[in-house]
């Protein structure tokens, strides 16, 4: 990836020139993703890789304008979504059935929340992972400017399931202000920032990312499953997500169809699953 990185069009100098630059990047259709992504899986294709990756540049865009809030250049947001955009390319198995956008936003996110925490403050503000959680959804939760009402803290606990207690600290880290860098460091009340600066070698975000990740999948799964006719939900539910799996031959004999039929309506029903995730990720970008 490194080989074409340097390629790639780069927000740092005009940023609206750069969104006109992803935008004119055409869109791949299921078939020449699978196509392009078989190429340099097999063959270590680098135009190859170098398609994927245009083509969704725009996606990551979006995704880091979301990010503005915090602070940050949205130049280096969207530069940090691209790192994450070319990690994923790399990994993506064309094979798995899902398209790259779906697989990328998990990795995409991860470069953008990893980037927020390492630099939105000198101090580290989130470290476990209900701070996580409060560091990036506090801010909206948040109706207007000022200090939280009991029943404010309440509420927001509730909706992002986690103590009041750990509302009141984020809100109470999120307004507090830096303190210089160069401070006391024998200081052991109030210890100088470089003593909190995380080691490089730890990623500080990726395993509420994965978490978060596999959460978004199951939500979005369970609401493709309510599309489905009673009968095809439960096929698909005691198939696939049941245990023990019932078999073909019980499900035919209980509907009283061919275990055929019943095979059938599987697969077709798994189709649609797939269709709807994909068009939920595209929806979510």
């Amino acid at each position: 990836m490194a080989t074409f990185a340097h390629r790639l069009p780069t927000p740092a100098a005009d940023l609206q020139g750069y969104l006109r630059a992803v935008r004119a990047f055409p869109f791949l259709t299921a078939d020449e993703e699978r196509e392009l992504a078989t190429c340099f899986r097999r063959d270590d294709d680098l135009e190859a890789a170098w398609r994927l990756v245009t083509s969704h540049l725009r996606y990551v865009a979006k995704v880091a304008r979301g990010y503005r809030g915090y602070g940050l250049p949205e130049e280096d947001l969207i530069q940090e979504g691209n790192i994450g955009l070319m990690k994923a390319v790399k990994r993506f198995d064309p094979d798995v059935g899902v398209r790259l956008v779906s697989f990328a936003m998990h990795w995409i996110r991860a470069e953008i929340h990893e980037f927020v925490l390492r630099n939105w403050r000198i101090v580290k503000v989130a470290t476990t992972k209900a701070q996580r959680k409060l560091f990036f959804n506090l801010r909206g939760a948040k109706q207007r400017p000022g200090a939280l009402s009991c029943e404010e803290i309440d509420e927001i606990a509730s909706d992002l399931a986690v103590r009041p207690e750990d509302v009141i600290e984020m809100e109470r880290r999120l307004e507090a202000h830096d303190a210089a860098f160069d401070g006391l460091v024998d200081d052991e009340d109030h210890p100088a920032p470089a003593a909190f600066i995380a080691d490089p070698a730890l990623d500080p975000s990726a395993s509420i990312e994965e978490e978060e990740w596999r959460e978004s999948v199951a939500r979005k799964l369970r609401s493709a499953l309510e599309n489905l006719d009673e009968r095809a939900r439960d096929i698909v539910r005691r198939r696939w997500l049941a245990e023990p799996r019932a078999k073909l031959r019980e499900l035919a004999q209980e509907y009283g169809i061919s275990a055929e039929r019943v095979r059938q309506i599987e697969a077709q029903a798994m189709r649609e699953l797939k269709d709807v995730l994909d068009r939920a990720a595209l929806a979510g970008v």
